[in-house]
């Protein structure tokens, strides 16, 4: 790959260190959902997994390799520590994609050195150079990353940069790890690579970061201006602590600001060239559909895509935007794919129209999974005169999560409670092998209670940390959607479900929640970041 793409390319890293966000783990057919929208979306690179954490970790990157990877579609790229057996098995599952990558990494810090490898710098120079041509064996296209890179001496980091482009690195990826830098300084970073690492002309200039200072976004486009080509980002900027660089930020930045980062890459300022390959129109679509699976809410002031992004409340504002948008908007909605969709279809519709929307919605749905979510649809006509898209959005995103997964099924539910009244529920359970089993308690509302019966016919020992209500649309019929997450042994499950009757909606999304702590607990991942590497797998120095 050519030093310099002609654009700025987008790898989206939402199912990997996106993923990564506490309580936003995700199933395979989530997980496959999210990869078809980011096709769509038009990223260039989707970065699907660590296939050596899991077996569960490998198979989701292998399907999406599958599935997605065709000649016409995005690069398909697995993370993988600088060890043998990490890079062996990112490999084997990329390798159905038509365009494939490794994207392996260390830490260049010292401080990452001496506290976490307990290695020196000659042993990770040599470490580099071993497993990028390893990798480069492997596969075509490789990226490398200097873990740390914002907190490593310069003049070591350049070494390391030229010693992994020489062993075969096309992508080389600077990352600020914990979100320490600037955007002077995170430009600077990337101008001294430009100037001080001979052979830079042979590999794209990467970035990623984190937003611990709400600065990621902002370092990024500093980082364009001085040579770097590739972002890595998040949807909706979910990921570890404050989360990541922020896509749709990302690229309507570049889009708004056209203009003024045109002549940085070498184009005339007035140039309607796109500087991304991104299809705006999708953005919204795909928020939502990251908000719906993994259950974490878009704030209403997030930028691009938050419901109140395009909102204008102040009379000034309200008048201004009556006479010319303009005047307050500089963004069409309609360039994100904002816009109320009504769908025409009812009680009488059938399953052909109805997956066809869902198709259009981001969601592909077969079998039963199809039949549930479309018996579902007719239950909810029944009861809403008006179904929007963001009603189907919740009533499939809750089918898909409980795809692989229902150790436990909600049977039944039924609550007591008001005025001078001790809330009370009753509340049936399906077992995996069909065996029903019921349960009452008694709480302090009607929740409390549903909770409380639901962990006595469990017996799963948890710690409810989060409960949260929003209305999915607007009227006295809307759907309530319900988040919850357990804490189970130092780990985040998040369940969620929406229902007109918010504690039908509750009893479902706890039921989630339990089904992913039961599954999550039959095995632990390795972290990619906080896994030392395997010593057997390291080169004999």
């Amino acid at each position: 790959m050519a030093r310099d793409p002609g654009r700025v390319l987008i790898f989206d890293t939402t199912l990997r260190d996106g993923e990564q966000s506490p309580g936003a783990s995700l199933n395979l057919e989530e997980k496959l959902a999210i990869a078809h929208q980011l096709a769509r979306l038009g990223v260039d690179i989707i970065e699907a997994g660590f296939p050596f954490a899991s077996p569960g970790d490998f198979n989701a990157v292998q399907r999406i390799a599958a599935s997605v990877g065709g000649p016409d579609g995005p690069v398909i790229c697995g993370l993988a520590r600088a060890a043998a057996g990490d890079i062996k098995a990112c490999a084997e599952a990329v390798a159905p994609a038509a365009r494939r990558r490794i994207h392996t990494f260390i830490a260049t810090s010292d401080i990452h050195l001496e506290h976490k490898l307990r290695k020196s710098r000659s042993e990770v120079l040599a470490i580099t150079a071993e497993m990028v041509a390893y990798a480069r064996s492997l596969v075509e296209d490789v990226e490398f990353s200097c873990e740390d890179a914002g907190r490593s001496d310069p003049e070591y980091m350049h070494e390391v940069i030229e010693t992994a482009i020489k062993a075969g690195a096309t992508t080389i990826n600077i990352p600020d790890t914990v979100g320490y830098a600037t955007p002077a300084e995170f430009g600077d970073l990337i101008a001294g690579i430009n100037r001080h690492v001979p052979n830079i002309n042979e590999a794209v200039i990467s970035v990623h970061g984190h937003n611990d200072l709400g600065l990621a976004v902002a370092n990024f486009l500093e980082a364009v201006k001085t040579g770097a080509r590739q972002l890595e980002c998040t949807i909706n900027g979910i990921g570890e602590r404050a989360g990541n660089a922020s896509l749709e930020e990302l690229v309507m930045a570049l889009h708004v600001r056209r203009s003024y980062f045109n002549p940085y890459l070498g184009r005339p300022r007035d140039s309607a060239e796109p500087l991304t390959g991104v299809r705006t129109e999708e953005i919204t679509k795909t928020s939502r559909l990251v908000s719906n699976l993994t259950g974490m809410v878009v704030q209403p002031n997030k930028a691009i895509v938050g419901a109140n992004a395009f909102a204008h409340e102040s009379g000034i504002h309200q008048d201004g935007v009556l006479k010319n948008r303009l005047t307050y908007e500089i963004i069409d909605a309609q360039t994100v794919g904002l816009m109320d969709n009504r769908i025409s279809l009812g009680k009488l519709s059938g399953r052909s129209a109805f997956r066809a929307r869902l198709e259009e919605l981001g969601y592909n749905l077969d079998g039963e999974d199809l039949n549930d979510a479309f018996i579902r649809f007719k239950e909810l006509a029944d009861r809403k005169r008006e179904i929007v898209d963001r009603d189907l959005e919740a009533i499939v995103s809750e089918q898909v999560q409980q795809q692989g997964e229902a150790r436990f099924q909600l049977r039944r539910v039924q609550v007591s409670c008001g005025t001078g009244l001790q809330p009370t529920a009753t509340v049936t359970l399906a077992t995996a092998d069909g065996t029903e089993l019921t349960e009452a308690a008694i709480g302090t509302g009607p929740v409390d209670a549903v909770c409380r019966a639901l962990n006595r016919l469990a017996q799963v020992p948890n710690e409810l940390v989060e409960f949260s209500v929003k209305s999915v649309t607007e009227g006295i019929d809307a759907m309530g959607d319900v988040t919850i997450r357990l804490r189970h042994q130092g780990i985040l499950y998040s369940g969620h479900s929406a229902d007109t009757d918010i504690v039908v909606a509750a009893a479902q999304a706890f039921v989630n929640a339990l089904n992913r702590l039961v599954a999550g607990g039959q095995a632990n991942p390795l972290h990619p970041q906080k896994a030392p590497l395997p010593v057997a797998e390291l080169p004999r120095l």
